[in-house]
């Protein structure tokens, strides 16, 4: 199942946003004049398997302040006590066994977002799915994309700067149909193998539950809900047990976009509507489901930072009255972050060129064009940040209008440091596509290890430092 155009980020900021917000522009006029100087580069496109584009998800962010600790040395007590020592024989001094001391990792959320940086997401990959079951599981990574993903790939990705990798992971082409939802050992060896590419790189990783939407699946609605609970369970009862050994830099994300798949608020979050309201609290419990479930599997998952998501992964399924953070297991001191999807504004990073709305210019000097992105921010960082939770925006992105890349430059530029400044961090959604009609968000020519827009990239780069 193929992402959504999602018109819920535009409307949910405007529905929440406290308007008038400060011109952010200043922060990043330099990031953004240098990348758009730069890039004067016609890209030649080459063959693509996946013209149609497959829809994103929505919104963004990231900038964690960093807390000073001050260690203090106690002076020490010169003066023994008068007593007398028994003198010792002299004997080798004995040390400690050669131990490999545990790393630590950052101490809150605020600090791990900051250490994420800015992410990419390689989509359209082991997230993609099919009605139609293939003989070899394998091949759903590259039924999408065409492309199977390597090592050489994830090194090209981190060497341009990248911190953190998404990987989406569609997992119900791959479980058994008895009701336990035994996930094949083909594919959770091949979904560990891509993991490993982008942890031997010292990168922080981030794996979900993706295209799992469905009644068959993942519903939230009460008629749903305990079909629904068991699956989450089942599927993080047996990732968590997997990667148990790792450390921080492995962050799990409960469900991506949960909503009413099939109806009219598929993506559009109405609080006057009680089916809408159930989905946000049927959400909330599926979110507990998948922390009970981590926490349960021991290792290193007792304390792993985990993302969940409101609503269609929407601003407003993230801060509407009706949207709580699941509970977390004792000693646990804000390990629960939340995640946000935000291609916004919409009619410029998302809409569909044939739309009459739809515009391929975006400016940083034009506030109409800046302040729904800093609107966002800052509710976020009001809500979560500032409260020491963090937040990942981990979908953005513009897609190509017929070659916009100064305007697409100079939005991921400013899009980058206004959620750095708020202490959020950002992963940009790539799809691979680059041609076509269709979603066009590709940055990154997976077939021949290269990023086609170096200017876009180094702008996000200089905007997070």
């Amino acid at each position: 199942m193929r992402k959504r155009i999602i018109v819920l980020s535009l409307m949910s900021v405007m529905a929440i946003a406290v308007m008038g917000c400060t011109d952010k522009t200043e922060q990043t006029e330099n990031v953004v004049s240098e990348a758009v100087e730069k890039n004067k580069e016609t890209v030649e496109d080459g063959g693509d398997t996946n013209a149609a584009g497959v829809e994103p998800d929505s919104v963004a962010a990231e900038d964690a302040a960093d807390a000073d600790s001050e260690n203090g040395t106690d002076d020490l007590n010169e003066t023994e006590p008068d007593t007398e020592l028994e003198e010792e024989p002299d004997t080798e001094l004995e040390t400690e066994p050669d131990t490999e001391p545990e790393t630590a990792g950052p101490c809150d959320a605020v600090e791990l977002v900051r250490s994420m940086k800015i992410g990419w997401n390689l989509g359209n990959t082991l997230d993609a799915s099919s009605d139609q079951n293939k003989e070899d599981e394998l091949a759903y990574e590259s039924d999408w994309c065409g492309i199977v993903t390597t090592k050489e790939m994830v090194d090209a990705v981190k060497a341009a700067g990248f911190q953190t990798m998404r990987i989406p992971v569609s997992w119900h082409n791959h479980v058994s149909q008895d009701g336990s939802y035994k996930i094949s050992d083909v594919w959770m060896n091949r979904v560990q193998e891509v993991v490993d590419y982008a942890i031997d790189n010292d990168m922080y990783v981030i794996i979900n539950i993706h295209h799992d939407n469905s009644t068959d699946y993942v519903y939230p609605s009460r008629e749903y809900l305990e079909q629904s609970k068991a699956y989450v369970t089942s599927i993080w009862t047996q990732v968590a047990e997997r990667f148990a050994d790792y450390d921080e830099h492995l962050i799990m994300e409960g469900l991506n976009e949960p909503r009413l798949v099939g109806t009219n608020n598929e993506w559009w979050l109405d609080l006057n509507n009680g089916q809408c309201v159930e989905a946000v609290q049927c959400i909330n419990e599926l979110n507990q489901a998948f922390v009970d479930a981590v926490r349960a599997s021991g290792g290193r998952n007792k304390e792993r930072y985990l993302l969940v998501p409101g609503y269609a992964a929407s601003l407003q399924g993230a801060t509407n009255e009706y949207f709580e953070l699941p509970q977390d297991t004792e000693g646990n001191h804000n390990k629960i972050m939340v995640e946000v999807h935000a291609y916004i504004p919409y009619h410029f990073a998302l809409e569909a060129e044939s739309e009459s709305g739809s515009t391929d210019k975006w400016s940083a000097d034009n506030i109409s064009d800046t302040s729904e992105i800093d609107s966002m921010m800052d509710i976020l960082h009001e809500k979560y940040v500032k409260n020491g939770i963090g937040v990942v925006i981990d979908e953005f992105g513009a897609r190509d209008k017929g070659g916009n890349i100064e305007a697409r430059c100079e939005f991921a530029a400013y899009y980058v440091g206004a959620a750095r400044e708020r202490g959020i961090t950002c992963c940009w959604w790539d799809n691979n596509a680059f041609t076509g009609n269709g979603e066009n968000f590709g940055i990154f020519r997976r077939m021949v290890c290269k990023f086609l827009y170096p200017d876009l990239v180094d702008g996000m780069m200089k905007a997070c430092e």
